[in-house]
């Protein structure tokens, strides 16, 4: 986990009742690590799961099929679109070296 790596200059407290924590200094012993590494190891697989579960989009074969054809075929611009577009190009820097 690269996250995990490098300098350790933030902190999160947690407050839980005692049977949580020795729940998890026994899970952590298992593991040989501290209950810190512990904790931070398992909440960012977790998080890094949820970012990838939020962030990508799983097509089956058929909408798959659909969404290429309709990259394939695209529609032509429409003056709203070339007016939007011009906005964009007015307004955004590109940038060209």
């Amino acid at each position: 986990m690269s996250v995990a790596t490098g300098l350790t200059n933030e902190r999160i407290n947690l407050r839980l009742k005692q049977n949580a924590k020795q729940t998890l200094e026994r899970a952590a012993s298992f593991e040989g690590q501290t209950v810190s590494k512990f904790v931070l190891s398992i909440a960012l697989a977790h998080a890094e799961r949820t970012i990838q579960e939020h962030e990508q989009m799983r097509l089956n074969a058929q909408d798959a099929n659909a969404f290429f054809d309709a990259l394939s075929a695209p529609v032509p611009f429409n003056h709203k679109l070339k007016t939007a577009m011009a906005d964009h190009d007015a307004r955004v820097p590109t940038n060209e070296h």
